[in-house]
């Protein structure tokens, strides 16, 4: 299957073409891993005998994954640097779950006036690490272990070694509530077999799908402009209806169960946001400039100092905000949160597709690959496997995704 497009300029005519076996082989990494992540919940499916994609579980692994999607999006742009990680996020978000609980449980806080200080301290938490990282140029592995040491310590401290409960509604309802059916509140209901459908949730997965579709659209028509390479016709078509039927299915199992999670709104602007900022902007750049080569990027003028330490002055805001949106779905700040948060982080960028050299990955990856991992966790779960096993299993599905990345690498130099 091929597709020729003929482009005019004034001294030439060039043509753009493109076959599904090119198209997958420059595009390897990003189609295995959605092909796995079906495949698991196809498996998982049959296994369950259809439990496993009921709408009220498919929501669940959304809310119980939900700090993983959050600390994978900072992880990546760690990981992209150069192929640092931050081995501290899950005794930060440990350490900010403390916060949060000391101050709206024990000390009555106004709850968004303690989420605020929870986030600004995870801030500092971030300088200070970034500091020792960026500017002393001591191994992040090195740091953020002894952060991990350090903020769990704190978090013992802090909480006296007992567990802080219950919290408001008011902040619970930020990883466990859901967005209001605005259509529902005018009157409008949908019924089917007595199940009320949540209209909102249709509306935004319909708007979402419209919003692909215009954006790929948008970026095959810039590609032809600049007379980039493209792929076939028919591959892109299959694409588009491929992810907007998945948008829309995915939208309708919300819409059945009970709306749009308030965590996956979060989610949503985080990925969105930083979707952004690491392929349309500036930073963006120079964080993938200083993972493919530090010394060059140093050379061609970029602050390589600046940039590791405002990556992990990120990566520690993110954790924060994981660590509220935990306690918030656990209702509960407990010294021992967080525990093994920061291997589910990494092992989801790797397995995503980020290189462990650095300079190679995406959050929309990394996204992809904390889902994953959430998948095989909930779906082993589901069918009664052993915490063991299911240790041992995620723990060969990464070192398999790292070696695919070290082995595909090999065969391109060679």
């Amino acid at each position: 299957m091929v597709e020729t497009v003929k482009v005019n300029t004034s001294n030439k005519t060039t043509y753009i073409s493109g076959s599904v076996k090119t198209v997958l082989k420059n595009n390897i990494r990003q189609y295995a891993m959605l092909i796995a992540l079906f495949t698991a919940m196809i498996i998982f499916q049959i296994a369950t005998k259809g439990i496993f994609l009921k709408p009220m579980n498919v929501t669940n692994l959304i809310l119980q994954n939900s700090y993983v999607l959050i600390l994978a999006i900072g992880m990546t742009l760690c990981i992209l640097t150069g192929g640092n990680i931050d081995l501290s996020v899950g005794s930060v978000c440990a350490f900010i779950g403390g916060i949060v609980g000391t101050l709206i449980i024990n000390m009555k806080m106004d709850v968004w006036l303690a989420i605020l200080i929870a986030i600004m301290a995870g801030a500092l938490i971030g300088v200070w690490q970034g500091f020792w990282i960026a500017y002393v140029r001591i191994p992040a592995f090195i740091v953020t272990l002894s952060g991990m040491l350090v903020f769990r310590g704190l978090t013992n401290t802090l909480l006296k070694g007992l567990t802080l409960a219950p919290f408001p509604e008011s902040f619970v309802k930020l990883s466990s509530g859901y967005i209001p059916d605005f259509f529902n509140v005018m009157g409008i209901n949908i019924k089917v077999r007595d199940i009320n459908i949540n209209i909102t949730a249709l509306v935004v997965g319909i708007l979402a799908s419209v919003i692909y579709v215009f954006l790929e659209n948008k970026k095959r028509s810039e590609k032809k402009k600049y007379e980039m390479y493209i792929i076939p016709l028919p591959l892109f078509i299959a694409q588009l209806v491929f992810v907007v039927v998945a948008i829309n299915v995915f939208f309708f199992y919300l819409a059945i169960h009970k709306g749009v999670p308030i965590i996956l709104a979060i989610i949503t602007v985080l990925l969105i946001g930083y979707s952004i900022l690491t392929m349309k902007t500036v930073p963006g750049r120079y964080i993938y400039a200083m993972g493919g080569n530090e010394k060059a990027a140093k050379l061609s003028g970029i602050n390589t100092n600046k940039v590791l330490f405002l990556t992990y002055v990120n990566m520690s805001v993110l954790a924060a905000i994981a660590g509220i949106a935990f306690t918030a779905r656990s209702d509960a700040a407990s010294p021992v949160a967080g525990v093994n948060f920061e291997l589910d982080a990494i092992a989801a960028c790797f397995i995503g597709g980020a290189s462990a050299y650095g300079g190679v990955g995406t959050v929309i990856g990394a996204v992809i690959g904390a889902l994953f991992m959430g998948v095989l966790n909930n779906g082993m779960s589901s069918l009664g496997v052993g915490s063991d096993w299911q240790m041992t299993i995620k723990g060969l599905v990464l070192l398999a995704a790292v070696a695919f990345d070290v082995i595909s690498k090999n065969r391109a130099k060679a």
